[in-house]
């Protein structure tokens, strides 16, 4: 199967937005605020990742203005309201990504994390950018006919040279059509496409002949 050309580094900020441990409460919320941001990496030395301030980390001073903390996972959430400074209200260690990883990767650890940025660090821990879940989204919006050429040259070509099959790719939706000996490779082709970044679903009509033509 083709292996996805997408890595973090192609969808990623590389301009990001950035604090020190020294940064106030109220400067995080107004350069959030500013660049319209859930979250911003703080930084030490030379740039080193040593945490990340979200949302959710300044949240807790609203959440617990006029009670206080009931239940036992509460304590940890309830300490930071009493911060002020960045370094007492981040999240650490940061939960990172390298720019070196695949897109689907970067997913996994947003969705498996509940987090909605992750900072793009090399592999000194060093700042290099920001990936969203927005920008992760940009595979989809490659065009249908870049679909076909990598799915042409990077899945048919190899997994069904000489095949009669054919396909169409419309808003990223793949259909393959046209007749197949081998059914085989029918969950094998699924599969290698759906690796292509920016393919939304694949369908099988094989006994058709629906757009031979086209």
């Amino acid at each position: 199967m083709p292996a996805s050309r997408y890595t973090v580094s192609d969808v990623m900020t590389h301009t990001a937005i950035a604090i020190g441990r020294e940064a106030s409460y109220k400067e995080i919320v107004e350069l959030m605020h500013q660049w319209k941001v859930s979250a911003v990496p703080v930084l030490e030395g030379e740039g080193r990742v040593v945490g990340v301030v979200s949302e959710a980390d300044l949240l807790p001073k609203e959440e617990f203005r006029w009670t206080d903390p009931s239940l036992p996972d509460q304590l940890e959430q309830a300490s930071k309201a009493a911060g002020v400074l960045a370094e007492e209200l981040m999240s650490s260690p940061a939960i990172t990504v390298h720019p070196d990883a695949p897109v689907a990767e970067a997913a996994r650890i947003m969705a498996r994390k509940g987090v909605m940025r992750l900072p793009v660090v090399n592999a000194l821990d060093m700042l290099e950018g920001v990936v969203s879940r927005s920008d992760l989204l940009k595979v989809f919006l490659r065009p249908d006919e870049e679909l076909e050429e990598e799915i042409r040259q990077a899945v048919l070509a190899e997994l069904a040279p000489g095949t009669t099959l054919n396909f169409v790719v419309q808003e990223g939706v793949v259909t393959l059509y046209g007749p197949l000996r081998d059914r085989a490779l029918v969950s094998l082709l699924a599969r290698a496409i759906r690796t292509v970044e920016g393919v939304v679903d694949v369908r099988m009509d094989l006994d058709s002949t629906l757009g031979a033509a086209a």
